[in-house]
C-alpha cells in the first residue's frame, strides 16, 4: 500500500469528561493505517495492559508505546519517578516526530499529566512548535488547559451524561482497558 502524505497536519484536543478520548484517537489510527499513514501513539500515565496494546502489538503501521506507572495514580500520589516517567515519554514521542517515520502523533493522556503536574503546559507547548508541517497531533485526556484549547485547531469535548461508573461497574476489559 503506498503511504499517503497529508498536505497540511493539525493539531487536535479530545478533552472533556465523558467517555471516548483514547478510543477516537485510537480509531484516527486505525483509519489512517488503511491509508498507508503511520502513527505513533504515546500512552502517558498509563503502564496498564489495555486491549489496544494487545492489538496493535504486531500492526505494521501503528506505534504504541507507554510512560506510566502499573497502577493508576492520583494526583496527591505523584513521586518524582511519574514526572521523570512522563518527561522520558515527552522525550521519546519528540524522538518519534522528528525522525519522519509519522504521519500522527498522539499524546494520549497528556492534558491530564499537565494536571497531574507531570508535565508544564509549556513543555508540551514547545513539543508543538516542533511539529512539522505535514504532522497531525492528537492531545488527548480531560481538562485540557486552555492554552492547549486556544493553540489547537480542532477541539473536540465528550460530555459524560450517563455513565455506569455511578451505578459501580468498574472499568472492564475490551470495553474501557
Amino acid at each position: 500500500m503506498e503511504r499517503e502524505k497529508l498536505s497540511k497536519g493539525y493539531v487536535q484536543v479530545y478533552t472533556g469528561d465523558g467517555k471516548g478520548k483514547t478510543t477516537a484517537a485510537l480509531g484516527l489510527a486505525l483509519r489512517a493505517s488503511g491509508r498507508g499513514m503511520r502513527t505513533y501513539i504515546g500512552q502517558f500515565m498509563k503502564g496498564q495492559q489495555y486491549g489496544e496494546l494487545e492489538a496493535l502489538r504486531d500492526h505494521p503501521l501503528i506505534t504504541i508505546e507507554q510512560y506510566g506507572d502499573v497502577r493508576c495514580i492520583h494526583r496527591e500520589e505523584v513521586t518524582p519517578e511519574h514526572v521523570a516517567q512522563a518527561h522520558r515519554g515527552l522525550e521519546r514521542a519528540r524522538e518519534a516526530m522528528r525522525s519522519g517515520q509519522y504521519d500522527i502523533m498522539v499524546l494520549d493522556e497528556v492534558n491530564v499529566s499537565i494536571w497531574f503536574g507531570l508535565l508544564t503546559v509549556g513543555e508540551v507547548l514547545d513539543f508543538l512548535e516542533e511539529k512539522p508541517e505535514r504532522v497531525e497531533v492528537v492531545l488527548t485526556g480531560r481538562r485540557a488547559p486552555l492554552e492547549l484549547i486556544e493553540r489547537a485547531d480542532l477541539v473536540t469535548e465528550m460530555r459524560e451524561v450517563k455513565h455506569y461508573y455511578q451505578q459501580g461497574v468498574m472499568a472492564r476489559k475490551g470495553i474501557e482497558r
